[in-house]
């Protein structure tokens, strides 16, 4: 579970990307892919107020990297994002054989908070990325981030 500082600002980038979705009324997530060059391919955030529950960010990566990257580019990328993958999102990753994935805040951190907040669970169950992905390569959570992130989803259930 090694976050580097390049890491850690990827993952600043989709700090911000959360914040635009929830500025316009979404959940608070964003994430980019990196190439194996550094250089950001692609970026996204949650698009899921107007009812389609797959637009997750991690997602439109895994639907744009089939499209555009060769299977070489796609497993040598890597995933920043927000927060941990969900299983759809974690399974996109794997069928598209996307590289490593690192993200700010889990899983456990998220369904910790809204537990505490009071927020009815989802109606998908929460699981690890790896319990999906058995191969994925995986870092996170980047620690310096929670407090930002956790402020991000209070807000959004204020």
């Amino acid at each position: 579970m090694t976050v580097s500082d390049v890491d850690v600002q990827h993952l600043r980038r989709c700090v911000e990307l959360a914040r635009e979705a929830l500025d316009d009324g979404d959940e608070p997530f964003g994430s980019i892919l990196v190439s194996a060059d550094g250089e950001t391919l692609f970026e996204d955030r949650n698009r899921v107020k107007d009812g389609d529950a797959t637009r997750h960010p991690e997602f439109e990566i895994s639907r744009w990297a089939a499209e555009n990257l060769t299977p070489s580019e796609r497993a040598s990328a890597t995933v920043y994002t927000s927060g941990e993958h969900c299983p759809m999102c974690a399974a996109s990753h794997g069928w598209v054989g996307l590289g490593r994935i690192v993200y700010a805040v889990s899983s456990e951190q998220l369904g910790s908070w809204l537990r505490e907040w009071g927020v009815p669970p989802g109606p998908v169950a929460s699981l690890p990325i790896t319990a999906v992905v058995p191969g994925a390569v995986v870092d996170g959570p980047a620690l310096e981030l929670a407090p930002e992130m956790q402020e991000l989803h209070r807000a959004r259930f204020a």
